[in-house]
């Protein structure tokens, strides 16, 4: 299956001391596809001083998965301090502040990959 497609969704934002949560819930539909698949996935958004790290907790926050950590780049614009490695992939992202709300890009590049994938986050 091609991961070019689009998705829609919805954002649950849980606030804690130092940390926010996404918890996210929508479909993706292929290119060429008329039927939507389900996606939910779960991001947890670590607040430092000097960065802010990003982790997917697919299996649960006790089994969160670092991804990569995001420093200031420009006014309006994090990037990912170095490139995560997870076996032959590469991956890097971009967040960009808009007027309502970030633009997260990822890049995935690796042997059989080379995928960008563009969240567009926006106030409701």
């Amino acid at each position: 299956m091609s991961w070019n497609g689009r998705g829609t969704g919805t954002v649950d934002v849980v606030r804690q001391q130092d940390n926010v949560r996404f918890f996210e819930s929508g479909t993706f539909t292929p290119d060429g596809q008329d039927r939507s698949l389900p996606m939910r996935n779960v991001y947890r958004w670590d607040l430092h001083s000097e960065r802010i790290s990003l982790s997917h907790e697919r299996r649960g926050a006790a089994a969160a998965v670092w991804l990569f950590d995001l420093v200031a780049s420009d006014g309006d614009t994090l990037v990912s301090a170095e490139v995560h490695q997870c076996a032959a992939d590469a991956y890097s992202a971009t967040l960009t502040l808009v007027s309502n709300g970030i633009d997260l890009e990822w890049r995935i590049v690796g042997p059989r990959k080379d995928e960008r994938i563009l969240y567009r986050y926006r106030a409701g």
